[in-house]
């Protein structure tokens, strides 16, 4: 019995490990092509975004986020953030130039949700990938060509790069 405990909490202990062993590793386990998103996160050139703010599509911004509990964002995520010391917020997206599918490309790790009139849109495409200096994780969404609200949740820090770009 005590051999039997032990054997699940060291499988329990190392779980969360071989999950992340799980993840792609590199720049070029992306789905798709991001090197273009990659130079333009990593640049420091970035205007700054406060919670809150406007962003526009085909331009990187570095944006600033609140704790979660303080980011007074309009909807509840779609996902619970993991920590509740996370970072988050909300940024008015302006209407893309025409309608079509777009790659919102954020520099770390965190959880993106887009909302048109109040409802979320479902991602069409999922990618990321751990060690890849400049991009952590793409989305792609069939974005209508109005203004949208673009929340950001579950961010380890108080600051985020991010860019929607078309495909």
């Amino acid at each position: 019995m005590r051999l039997a405990v032990w054997l699940v909490g060291a499988a329990l202990a190392v779980a969360p490990g071989l999950a992340a062993a799980d993840e792609p590793s590199g720049c070029d386990a992306f789905k798709w092509p991001l090197e273009r998103e990659r130079a333009a996160l990593a640049s420091p050139g970035k205007p700054a975004v406060t919670n809150g703010g406007a962003l526009t599509t085909d331009a990187a911004a570095m944006l600033k986020l609140a704790p979660f509990a303080e980011a007074g964002l309009p909807h509840a995520p779609e996902r619970a953030p993991k920590s509740p010391q996370s970072y988050a917020g909300h940024f008015a997206l302006a209407a893309p130039q025409k309608p079509g599918i777009y790659k919102i490309t954020i520099a770390s790790e965190g959880w993106i949700d887009v909302i048109d009139g109040g409802q979320f849109l479902r991602p069409k495409a999922f990618s990321g990938a751990l060690g890849c200096e400049g991009a952590r994780k793409s989305v792609k969404f069939d974005l209508p060509a109005r203004p949208l609200d673009l929340q950001l949740s579950d961010v380890k820090n108080g600051e985020i790069s991010v860019i929607v770009s078309p495909e």
